[in-house]
């Protein structure tokens, strides 16, 4: 699967962006769709993510500001970003997991190109 994400940019405290992630094929033939992020110095953290059903999970810190959605039609996924505060910024990455039906399962992940997220205080 190849992930392109759009949206990023530069914003002042309690703005709001939306990034797209846009797959190469049918969303819906992946587990899962997410958004993680990574800021300086810091490791890789879930944001949030969307099931092939529709469940939805956030981190705790977007909680009530982020949303993710997708558009099944044009194999795109979107996080609308809200209230957004300065330590929201980081490099958004786009991710497509698929489980393999095989024993134990095998866990594949793909990943987009990240996106700059600046929150200015």
């Amino acid at each position: 699967v190849q992930l392109q994400a759009f949206g990023g940019g530069l914003v002042q405290a309690g703005g709001s962006l939306r990034l797209a992630c846009t797959a190469s094929e049918n969303i819906l033939s992946t587990n899962a769709m997410g958004w993680y992020r990574q800021a300086p110095g810091k490791q890789r953290e879930l944001v949030a993510t969307i099931s092939r059903g529709g469940n939805t999970n956030y981190a705790d810190s977007v909680k009530g500001r982020f949303t993710i959605s997708r558009d099944n039609a044009n194999n795109t996924v979107y996080l609308q970003m809200n209230s957004l505060k300065p330590e929201d910024t980081a490099v958004y990455y786009c991710n497509a997991r698929k489980v393999d039906a095989t024993w134990p399962p095998k866990v594949n992940d793909y990943w987009g190109q990240g996106t700059q997220v600046t929150v200015s205080s």
